[in-house]
């Protein structure tokens, strides 16, 4: 049989296809496709291919293949290099031929990060990691807003009504809930996770980490890109990343392209999950979701909040010199303070005449008081506008 003939009964064969999902979904609309690049894996081209017709398989989506000639049932559309790969990736998402593409080692603009989606071994739940690769802002604090953001987007677009994001307790971690209560008091709809610790709130522990306590787990994008590597290939020992949805679309504030990565160590069966991801996210207009979100956020003030936390706390040469009030015994400790902040926090309660000494406890950042200004101290800072309470146990 020539190659014309079995193209043409490949056709055919997927028109009847096409008919019979039709008829058993009721969505007779146009087919989604999602582009697969093939060249630069770790574990060879053949790891990809099958993740893709494995992903094909499901019938709820179409798959083309960008890379060298391979023996599958699947669209090939050919290319030798990394580069040239791209390129044609790049040309097959503006004329529309694919609507999403899932690729390896694709550089995004300042501005755009991945939203990658795991599942947690402590329940076995789907959770979305904001973000694992990419940049949302240089400055650490402001991308993290972003971040949830960036969160939200992906969750919505892949079919979650009210996602719940939960911060996890890093470095400027405080400053961030901050930032976004503010955002939500302003009207950006948000909704708030719990720590599954006793003493709750937004900030994450390693234990809602694990049990996947919010929806979107929000961090900076270097923690994020460890946490995806380590839920995906835990069981393998690292060099074969063998669970989850690979690290995500890249999302960013007027970005408009719907491309999502895989790193060089992802198994067939997250190249088969990263695909199912992309096709979610077309179905749920990832790209209008960013413009519609960011157009809520900005009208909540977004710009104005991340203004307030990049800007320069420099201290000029005639301020004044807080005073140390006498010394005494602190075993009273206050937390829900940023790591950026807590020394400025324990100059707001010497100019109140409150001694007080920053300390690093077991749940973050503290200030220490004596048992009896803890109350007193509480409202100093609170006035102060400091996110401030006592601490729980370890």
């Amino acid at each position: 049989m020539s190659d014309q003939h079995i193209e043409i009964k490949k056709q055919i064969g997927k028109v009847f296809n096409d008919i019979a999902i039709g008829i058993e979904t009721g969505d007779f609309g146009e087919r989604v496709t999602v582009g697969l690049t093939t060249l630069g894996s770790e574990h060879g081209v053949d790891n990809l291919v099958k993740g893709a017709e494995i992903a094909a398989k499901t019938g709820k989506f179409d798959v083309v293949l960008i890379g060298p000639k391979m023996d599958t049932d699947l669209e090939v559309v050919e290319a030798q290099d990394e580069s040239t790969m791209h390129n044609i990736m790049e040309e097959l998402l503006a004329s529309k031929k694919i609507q999403a593409c899932v690729t390896m080692h694709y550089n995004f603009p300042i501005g755009v990060s991945t939203v990658g989606k795991v599942i947690t071994p402590g329940r076995g739940k789907e959770m979305y990691l904001a973000t694992t690769t990419g940049t949302s802002a240089p400055e650490r604090t402001e991308a993290m807003v972003r971040n949830a953001i960036h969160g939200v987007i992906a969750a919505k677009a892949s079919g979650v009504k009210n996602p719940k994001i939960g911060v996890l307790n890093v470095d400027g971690a405080r400053q961030v809930e901050k930032a976004l209560k503010t955002l939500v008091d302003n009207g950006y709809d948000m909704k708030f996770s719990e720590s599954m610790r006793a003493d709750g709130g937004v900030v994450m522990r390693g234990n809602d980490l694990l049990a996947g306590s919010p929806d979107v787990m929000v961090q900076d994008t270097l923690t994020g890109n460890i946490f995806m590597k380590i839920f995906s290939s835990f069981h393998t020992g690292g060099d074969y990343e063998a669970l989850g949805y690979g690290y995500g679309p890249g999302i960013g504030e007027g970005y408009d392209k719907n491309i999502l990565i895989l790193s060089r160590a992802s198994g067939t069966p997250v190249v088969a999950k990263a695909l199912e991801y992309a096709a979610e996210l077309v179905e749920g207009k990832l790209e209008q979701r960013v413009k519609e979100e960011y157009e809520k956020a900005n009208k909540a003030g977004l710009k104005d909040i991340l203004k307030s936390l990049t800007k320069a706390h420099k201290k000029s040469d005639e301020e004044i010199v807080v005073k140390q009030p006498p010394k005494e015994v602190v075993t009273g400790s206050l937390s829900g303070i940023d790591i950026m902040e807590l020394e400025d926090a324990v100059q707001e309660l010497w100019k109140n005449n409150i001694y007080a000494e920053s300390g690093m406890g077991c749940t973050g950042p503290v200030v220490m008081v004596s048992e009896g200004n803890i109350k007193k101290a509480i409202e100093v800072l609170k006035k102060a506008d400091y996110a401030v309470g006592v601490p729980e146990d370890c």
